[in-house]
């Protein structure tokens, strides 16, 4: 590191982490004002919004509340105070803006469409006739009221659960003044409902849950008169913990905790607009939550939940044009392991089929030449082809080691499933590693040939998961080289055996080589450009948050390297800062599939180094995760790479976003006569089929 850089570390050289969060959800937002996007896909992205805001409270402001609490009240930590203050400010503005984008626009132009979401107020005689009829027959039997007294206390409140708060006038049937009373919808009921098609005039028609139960809540308190009511939702701290250094067994111990994520700390209360000043103080205190905690919402308290009002609709025209991937050509109709031998294979997901991974796994299970299969598993889902081709695996007698990450958040049920299931047809389940997350994207299948095991790996970026990589962009490598799939083969060593790995040649290896050969070759590009020649990088990843890592950014920007970097997330590295950033730019790409794929770059005197990998540059991953990158050999598919993942996001003028050194992003847009271009439109083009293509 320079003087000059270490001396302006004293300074404020870093953007915030969590503000530079709440910016890609206002990018996000900003596909929802959008009137380019088909309407339906505009509030998908206003419940994606939802979901990251659930997930942010859940675990970053959590964390922070968690941090100060540990040693002191939140007083003692006037940084933390003023970062929560931040944040306060930045999610009420975004919260409000994403209710009045639904309410003022995406709705309005949904009743264009002949798509009717009808509230309890606009419903005719007819409508309010059939869910009258609705809520007597399901919703009622399943509701039970809580009249609050010492003999009912307020109940527990599960998290992100839907709840009705309601003040009551008069007396109970004991002749006592209880004034208030907690409702709970049930969570076996749906939360939007479509209306029969013969009550709507044009189009379809739909209610939610909620409003059912606005329109009767009176019903359900006979004598007494509701006087003030409100509908209300409150999300809680819902990071697992358990000391792994006194568990036996971490499969259990989580099994237990995950009962407990539902009553976690409160972080937030969210509430109806129209929430009386008593009503919405009788919840903060009940909660232990102050006003900066609570957001009054013109509308339903769970946007996600409008996703079953997105799934219900199938008309044409309000959703983005079906789009289907492409095969690779030399695997469409070919044996796998024979291609293999010839050369790798790289896949681009969303726009080239996950199927050619899920075929690989399924051909290695049924195969009598192989003899073990190997893989690591993060995030897979409820429901997986995959897996269930280890499982048969299994069955048919082969070896098969299976790495579990239990500690995938919000995953954890999903993956102890799995566990049981797998060990169940005998395979082999670990854990991963005590104190790490096993985040790195493999699976190794050993293949008798000839007298000898033959080694087949599949490396990727992204999860083996069935639906996300038909939504996510990720890159897999698919190689029989040996010399790279032997490395695969130690990393799980490694991870099974707890012993140290033999040396890697190819693979960069987290927690302990990884950030060190990234700072390595980012000081070789410095290296070069001192010496007067080029000095080039290009990284593409999800977060960029690394101290040390940012600072060797800054310290070859300042000897001349150009770095593009392309950061869909979280970034507090400050680009075009004189005499700290100058050669550096940074962008983030939010278009139709969410970008994950991670690349690095590394011009190195023309020998273009590529590697792709499972891990972001953030302490996190660098340290605290299992995490691996691999280089990609073969030129052909090194070139594609470039081709695919990288020189397409920089001439994106469409849905790129770039950074200003104060941490805003501004829409890049088309200059002069240039012409739009998408990234991503332009690889549904050139490697999938999409109805676009087809017309």
């Amino acid at each position: 590191m320079t003087a000059d850089i270490q001396e302006k570390t004293s300074s404020n050289i870093f953007l915030d982490r969590e503000l530079s969060q709440l910016m890609f959800n206002r990018r996000v937002m900003a596909q929802a004002e959008d009137k380019n996007i088909s309407v339906l896909e505009r509030l998908r992205y206003l419940c994606i919004v939802s979901s990251n805001l659930d997930e942010f409270f859940e675990v970053r402001v959590a964390s922070l509340l968690a941090a100060a609490s540990a040693d002191g009240a939140l007083s003692e930590h006037p940084a933390l105070v003023a970062t929560l203050a931040r944040i306060s400010t930045e999610c009420h503005l975004l919260v409000k803006q994403q209710y009045e984008i639904l309410n003022g626009d995406v709705l309005p132009h949904l009743r264009q469409k002949g798509v009717h979401l009808v509230r309890h107020n606009e419903r005719n005689e007819a409508q309010q006739a059939w869910v009258k009829e609705y809520f007597e027959r399901e919703v009622r039997p399943l509701l039970t009221p809580i009249g609050l007294d010492p003999a009912h206390p307020f109940p527990q409140v599960i998290n992100k659960s839907l709840n009705f708060v309601v003040s009551l006038t008069g007396k109970d049937a004991f002749g006592r003044g209880t004034a208030i009373a907690i409702l709970k919808a049930p969570r076996v009921l749906p939360r939007v409902i479509r209306l029969p098609d013969h009550l709507s005039k044009s189009g379809v028609s739909f209610c939610l849950l909620s409003s059912v139960i606005h329109a009767h809540i009176g019903d359900l308190f006979t004598g007494r008169e509701v006087i003030a009511y409100s509908q209300f939702r409150v999300t809680r701290d819902s990071d697992l913990w358990v000391d792994e250094d006194e568990v036996k067994n971490l499969r259990q111990a989580l099994k237990g905790e995950l009962v407990g994520r539902q009553f976690g700390t409160s972080v937030r209360l969210e509430v109806a607009k129209n929430c009386s000043p008593e009503l919405r103080q009788f919840l903060l205190d009940q909660f232990a939550l102050d006003q900066s905690r609570l957001y009054a919402v013109d509308g339903p308290v769970n946007l996600v939940r409008l996703t079953q009002l997105i799934d219900h609709v199938s008309q044409p025209g309000l959703f983005f044009p079906l789009f289907f991937p492409g095969l690779p050509q030399k695997v469409a109709h070919a044996d796998i392991f024979c291609e293999l031998k010839k050369h790798d294979i790289l896949l681009h997901h969303p726009f080239q089929s996950f199927q050619t991974v899920i075929d690989f796994v399924r051909c290695a299970a049924l195969d009598p030449n192989v003899v073990a299969l190997k893989q690591t598993i993060y995030r897979t889902g409820m429901n997986s082809d995959l897996m269930e081709s280890l499982i048969m695996a299994a069955r048919l007698g082969k070896e098969v080691t299976v790495i579990v990450e239990l500690m995938a958040r919000f995953d954890e049920e999903a993956n102890i499933n799995w566990a049981d299931k797998l060990e169940l047809a005998g395979a082999q389940v670990v854990y991963g590693v005590v104190g790490l997350k096993t985040h790195a994207k493999m699976a190794l299948v050993i293949r008798r040939e000839d007298g000898c095991l033959h080694f087949y790996a599949h490396l990727g970026t992204g999860n083996y998961h069935p639906t996300t990589t038909k939504l996510y962009t990720d890159f897999g490598l698919l190689t029989s080289r040996q010399d790279l799939a032997t490395e695969v083969n130690e990393v799980f060593i490694h991870l099974t055996s707890l012993t140290k790995p033999h040396t890697l040649n190819h693979l960069w290896l987290a927690p302990f080589a990884l950030q060190n050969e990234i700072i390595k070759a980012i000081r070789n590009e410095a290296k070069i450009a001192r010496a007067g020649r080029p000095g080039r990088l290009i990284v593409k990843v999800n977060a960029l948050v690394d101290e040390s890592v940012i600072r060797a950014l800054y310290a070859a920007s300042r000897d001349g390297v150009k770095i593009d970097l392309i950061v869909r997330g979280a970034c507090t590295l400050k680009p075009g800062v004189p005499g700290l950033s100058d050669n550096i730019r940074v962008r983030s790409i939010i278009g139709r599939f969410l970008e994950h794929s991670r690349i690095y770059y590394f011009r190195n005197d023309l020998a273009h180094d590529v590697y792709l990998s499972s891990a972001d540059w953030m302490s996190r991953n660098l340290f605290r995760r299992v995490e691996v990158a691999f280089p990609v050999l073969d030129r052909a598919l090194k070139r594609r790479v470039i081709t695919e993942g990288l020189n397409p996001y920089l001439k994106d003028n469409t849905n790129a976003w770039e950074l200003t050194p104060n941490g805003q992003y501004q829409r890049r847009k088309p200059r002069g006569k240039q012409a739009l271009f998408s990234a991503q439109q332009y690889l549904m083009l050139t490697l999938g089929t999409s109805d676009a293509a087809l017309s």
